[in-house]
């Protein structure tokens, strides 16, 4: 355990946690029940912005805090058009670490959460994007791999791993996403330069976690391969794919995709207007399946982790199993 503790201590530091382990913020999931859930059991809760309003926010902000006096972070999608006031609302809050994700940050966005004394924690798919976001002034990075669920880029973790943390490890924090759902592997990553992990899935099946039983019982049914991305219909139309479980959904995504590239081609809409149509669809087929409990014409997003969700059971009970087995497997090389 004390090894753990060593090769945690600039993420713990960082975060201000007993342990590195954030929780993915995945929408209408992450919300005040798992994420004070995940703090209070010593991991670092992150409320899923998504796209609520200014107004949403700072009722989930402090009903999280109700919860919990531990440290939690919010995670902001970069193309929402209210960032700015919902970066404010952060800063009127003192949230302590915000996490930006779904591409670059506009102008100004990193000045402005670093105004606030938040600490900035970015998403950086590739080598290039990672030094660009440190020189931008981001405090900490997670590398996330395809296998993760939601949005993914086209790239492994385990690859995305080899080719960042020996090039920016010693600069800055890193925390490493995507496919992890056994302490060897936190392990494993911890041992390559991370100084933590970030979990989603892992905790969808958790007794805090809101989300319909429906839900959680496709989970519970799943295994590793029932986990696929969508496909990108109209290559002029550049959709960000989504890992899911497979159900009627994925045919229905095609079929919006196709009406959005015709709204393109006749022109009533715009590009940028095309991709937040796609956006809010997600957000909705999302709500459908976590909320509604409707896993066939609701998006089940899911990780390829989703093999090892077993049962049920408190989100301590998960934080104390994942560290368990990390701590033996660094044990265990002596």
């Amino acid at each position: 355990m004390i090894r753990l503790k060593d090769l945690m201590q600039r993420g713990t530091d960082f975060l201000g946690t007993e342990w590195a382990i954030l929780g993915g913020a995945m929408s209408w999931i992450s919300e005040r029940h798992l994420v004070a859930a995940i703090s209070n059991a010593g991991g670092f809760g992150v409320i899923a912005c998504g796209a609520m309003s200014p107004e949403l926010l700072d009722a989930e902000i402090a009903a999280t805090k109700e919860r919990t006096a531990k440290p939690f972070g919010v995670n902001l999608i970069t193309m929402h058009p209210q960032l700015n006031e919902l970066i404010d609302v952060c800063a009127k809050n003192d949230v302590g670490h915000v996490v930006l994700a779904g591409g670059l940050p506009p102008g100004g966005a990193i000045e402005r959460i670093k105004a606030s004394g938040a600490r900035l924690i970015a998403f950086a798919p590739a080598l290039a994007l990672a030094k660009k976001l440190i020189r931008s002034g981001a405090d900490a990075l997670v590398i996330e791999g395809m296998e993760a669920g939601g949005h993914i880029g086209p790239v492994s973790t385990s690859v995305l791993a080899q080719e960042i943390l020996p090039h920016v490890a010693a600069d800055i924090p890193v925390f490493v996403a995507g496919g992890i759902g056994r302490g060897e592997a936190i392990a494993a990553y911890l041992e390559m330069g991370a100084v933590g992990v970030q979990l989603g899935t892992r905790f969808v099946c958790a007794h805090e976690c809101i989300a319909h039983e429906n839900f959680k019982k496709a989970f519970l049914r799943a295994s590793a391969r029932d986990a696929i991305p969508s496909v990108q219909i109209d290559p002029r139309l550049p959709v960000i794919p989504v890992r899911a479980l497979k159900n009627r959904e994925m045919e229905n995504f095609a079929a919006k995709q196709r009406e959005v590239a015709q709204k393109l081609d006749d022109g009533s809409i715009e590009m940028a207007e095309a991709q937040l149509q796609i956006e809010h669809y997600w957000a909705g087929a999302l709500r459908r399946a976590v909320i509604d409990g409707d896993v066939e014409s609701g998006s089940v997003m899911a990780g390829q982790s989703v093999g090892m969700v077993k049962r049920e059971e408190p989100v301590q009970a998960i934080i104390d199993e994942l560290v368990e087995e990390a701590a033996a497997a660094l044990g265990s090389r002596g």
